[in-house]
């Protein structure tokens, strides 16, 4: 299977429909688990996937680093299937003992330790995790222009950003001719749009920044695991997602996403993302799977078409 490749900003990165959440890799899904995983999605004609320094620190006896070894230790074993991936990590929250934000120093010191984490020579996209207030937007895009002349980066996204501050460093980059965030990755979802369609999608379209937004499935909301508090300890992410989604909106987009999936022979999940892909600002979605059914599902979602009645339904459900 192929899928048409899309532009990742005005960057010369060329991506899948989908990206694969690297999260999981080292938390729900083991080293054997998180290799057939990426075996599938190469596989599967898919070649994005999307990472972080900081993955999983949060685990107990977690120091970070764990989903960029597994990937380093795949790449290793699959030298010559390092081109077909865009690699994408980040770098900016906290991993403690001091190393935590966007200071050039730290910058270099993180991506040099990603690098070797990742047992590769360059990263496709490195994404700042969090704006870093306290440093300068010249000083980090600065150092971002350095690594990308170095080859150590192809391109810098941001992750996480206002439209304020995206804006400014847009602007910045322009005025010092910097290297700039060629995508965002903020939260969206067919349940959180508000704070992106009204104030980040259309700065997005305006200056061309490819989305590659992240919770495409609301933690697993969206996927259906959630209707009542007994559901809450399905999963790892469970209590995360109660509070935040399990309200009378919320199981009225679940009713919708019901409704769909049964007419079109599909899952909850694959409707929920294949509506975000009829979003247009939208590059790639970010979703993870910890099993290869689940991997399969967002494959699926990725060719599945939905109508005007789908849309609608959807829309309407999840209206704020």
């Amino acid at each position: 299977m192929s899928f048409p490749l899309r532009p990742l900003g005005r960057s010369a990165l060329q991506v899948s429909p989908l990206c694969f959440g690297g999260n999981v890799f080292g938390w729900t899904a083991d080293e054997a688990m998180s290799f057939s995983l990426l075996d599938a999605w190469l596989d599967a004609g898919m070649n994005f996937v999307d990472t972080a320094d900081v993955y999983s620190r949060w685990v107990p006896g977690h120091a970070g680093g764990e989903s960029e070894t597994i990937i380093g230790n795949w790449l290793r074993k699959n030298a010559g299937r390092r081109d077909r991936l865009v690699l994408a990590t980040k770098v900016g929250k906290d991993m403690g003992d001091g190393r935590v934000g966007l200071h050039p120093r730290y910058i270099r010191q993180a991506v040099d330790a990603s690098l070797k984490r990742l047992q590769t020579d360059y990263i496709d996209l490195y994404q700042s995790h969090d704006d870093d207030p306290d440093i300068p937007f010249e000083d980090v895009m600065g150092t971002f222009s350095d690594l990308i002349r170095e080859g150590k980066v192809r391109a810098v996204g941001a992750s996480n950003y206002s439209a304020g501050r995206l804006a400014a460093a847009l602007e910045c980059s322009e005025k010092h001719r910097l290297a700039r965030y060629e995508s965002l990755q903020p939260l969206y979802n067919l349940y959180d749009r508000a704070v992106f369609e009204k104030e980040l999608q259309p700065l997005c379209e305006q200056h061309g920044v490819g989305v590659i937004n992240f919770y495409a499935l609301a933690a697993g909301f969206l996927a259906g695991k959630y209707r009542t508090e007994a559901d809450v300890n399905k999963s790892a992410r469970g209590p995360k997602t109660v509070g935040l989604y399990l309200n009378p909106r919320g199981l009225r987009i679940l009713g919708a996403l019901d409704a769909v999936a049964a007419r079109l022979n599909a899952s909850q999940s694959e409707v929920a993302i294949a509506w975000l892909l009829t979003r247009k600002a939208i590059a790639a979605p970010i979703a993870s799977a910890s099993n290869l059914a689940q991997l399969q599902s967002l494959v699926r979602a990725a060719s599945l078409v939905l109508d005007d009645e789908a849309l609608k339904t959807l829309d309407a459900a999840s209206a704020e």
